[in-house]
Parts: structure tokens; C-alpha cells; sequence
């Protein structure tokens, strides 16, 4: 199974940005950790990280073809990029949300996601743990 997953904007940071939030674990640890949680499941992936709405828009129709699911933490635009939940959507790939902190439980803002209905599943509030569920749940869309 090939697996697409995207990180949104300023997850570069991780590591430095609000510590206290999303843990000191950076971009690049966060990446190697699911490419062997991906190996283990048997899984191919491709991870890319944009801070641009128009990048993740190309980013998922570039790699729509080869990918069978999507793993996605759109972050900021989570709470307001229906061009992203419509790319989703259009792609017709199943998808599932992920956040390393607990969104619901955020400042108020944060705690709606127009992507989550085009999801399958959303996974947040673990750090990583929330990316490894989401790669179990694809497992079990084979």
C-alpha cells in the first residue's frame, strides 16, 4: 500500500514552535519515525511538508495517482480551507486527519475542522502516537 502523507503549514518548526503543544520532537525525527512505522505495516510512503494552500493542493493531485490513502495534518488549515477539503474530496482518496495536539480541547478557533468530514477518521492529541494510528487505521482499508 502507498501512502501519502502531507503536513501542513509551519510543522516544519516542530521541535522549536510552542514546545509545550507539539513536543520537541522535529520535523525530520517526526518523518523517520513514520517511514518505519510505515515499513513495519509493509507500506510505501511519501511525505512532503507545505506551508502554501496551493502547494498541498498540487502536492495531493501530483501524488493522487500513486498514493491509496492519505495521511494529512492540513494544521492551520484545518479550520478554514474548503479548497483543501475540496481537494480531498475530488481526489477521491481515502484520507484520514491527524493532529499532534488535541484540537478539541484548543482555543476556539481551532476546534472546528471543515476537513474532517472528508475524512475517514481523525486521530489527534498523541504527537506521534496520532500519525501511527492513522497509518493502522489505513492498514485496515486493505
Amino acid at each position: 500500500m502507498n501512502i501519502l502523507v502531507i503536513h501542513g503549514p509551519n510543522l516544519h518548526l516542530l521541535g522549536r514552535r510552542k514546545p509545550e503543544i507539539y513536543g520537541r520532537t522535529t520535523l525530520a525525527a517526526l518523518n523517520a519515525s513514520i517511514k518505519r512505522h510505515s515499513a513495519k505495516l509493509g507500506f510505501k510512503t511519501r511525505i512532503f511538508q507545505a506551508n502554501g494552500e496551493g502547494e498541498i493542493i498540487d502536492l495531493l493531485t501530483a501524488n493522487s495517482a500513486w498514493a491509496d490513502a492519505l495521511v494529512i495534518n492540513p494544521a492551520a488549515y484545518t479550520h478554514y480551507s474548503y479548497a483543501i477539503r475540496d481537494a480531498i474530496e475530488a481526489l477521491g482518496l481515502p484520507a484520514v486527519e491527524v493532529h499532534l495536539s488535541d484540537i478539541s480541547e484548543r482555543e476556539p478557533f481551532r476546534r472546528t475542522s471543515v476537513t474532517k468530514p472528508v475524512c475517514r477518521a481523525q486521530f489527534k492529541g498523541e504527537g506521534a502516537f496520532s500519525y501511527f494510528k492513522a497509518l493502522d487505521f489505513c492498514a485496515g482499508l486493505k
